[in-house]
């Protein structure tokens, strides 16, 4: 059946605006689309460039960290030989991590985290250095106190000593002196022929002195020699061919006689004789008497 021509023309006309409502609702559709993807993309790359920056913040704070510690590392010395070269160790350890993070970008998260765990570690090693060093300023300050007052208990001890060594040389000086043996009644008479006493120089031929030791407890016991000098008016000492040079106080002291009694501490009564001396001259006679510790009486003699 032949179609009729306006009714072709209608239906020509309907599909015509048919096909062009799809195709203007496909393109408002693909508008929508594009326009939704265009604000995804924008939404993504806001959030994408929000992160970048928060990383490069996070960079940037860990490199300041790092500097300060390096700038603590710097500052902290000590005055013993071995932790000194621990810290240059850590100083370079420090110096090389700030060197890898700067060739570092921030995006490499991985990276970024294990430098923040090895700038923990290293303000771990910090603050034992710290530690250390505290503990040993404060070792060397009580070594340093001990051996302060060790030094000033010797020095006290030594004062001690020198007091306890001048009061004992005192005392055994004291002791010593007192040990001394002594004499008293130095006397002296002057004999004939006949064995009397005479003071006529022309009929003397011997000399009798006569004196005690007096008694002393501390005093040594034993033999004790006692020694007679006469010396005549000229200034001679008269000897004898038995007269000796004897030892008084540790010097030479020419003597006329001598004799040696034994001496226990108590008093003890001698007569020494001074005999073939030659002849006697008028004039004053000096004797005296001596032990080897020194002279222990004095006497004169006059004969005309």
């Amino acid at each position: 059946m032949t179609e009729d021509p306006l009714e072709r023309i209608e239906r020509e006309e309907r599909e015509r605006k048919e096909r062009n409502g799809g195709l203007k609702t496909t393109t408002i559709i693909l508008a929508v689309v594009a326009l939704a993807l265009a604000g995804a993309l924008a939404w993504i790359w806001s959030q994408k460039s929000g992160l970048v920056h928060e990383l490069e913040g996070e960079k940037a704070e860990l490199t300041e960290q790092l500097l300060h510690l390096q700038s603590d590392f710097e500052n902290l010395n000590s005055d013993y030989e071995n932790i000194n070269s621990q810290l240059d160790t850590s100083r370079e350890q420090v110096a090389l991590l700030i060197e890898k993070l700067s060739k570092t970008e921030a995006t490499n998260r991985a990276k970024i985290r294990q430098y923040e765990k090895e700038l923990g570690t290293l303000r771990s090693i910090m603050r034992g250095y710290i530690v250390q060093i505290d503990s040993l300023n404060t070792l060397n300050k009580k070594l340093t106190a001990d051996a302060a007052a060790a030094r000033q208990e010797a020095a006290e001890s030594r004062r001690a000593n020198e007091n306890l060594t001048r009061q004992v040389e005192n005392l055994s000086g004291q002791v010593a002196a007192g040990a001394v043996i002594k004499a008293r009644g130095l006397h002296v008479n002057a004999y004939n022929g006949s064995d009397k006493v005479t003071d006529r120089s022309s009929r003397v031929t011997y000399l009798v002195a006569t004196l005690s030791l007096v008694e002393n407890e501390i005093a040594e016991r034993g033999p004790v020699r006692v020694y007679v000098r006469v010396t005549d008016p000229n200034g001679n000492v008269l000897q004898n061919a038995s007269s000796t040079t004897a030892t008084i106080g540790g010097a030479p002291v020419a003597t006329s006689a001598s004799r040696e009694v034994d001496y226990e501490g108590q008093e003890v009564e001698m007569s020494i004789y001074v005999k073939d001396v030659g002849e006697f001259v008028k004039g004053i006679y000096t004797v005296e008497a001596y032990t080897v510790n020194g002279q222990v009486g004095r006497a004169e003699l006059m004969l005309r």
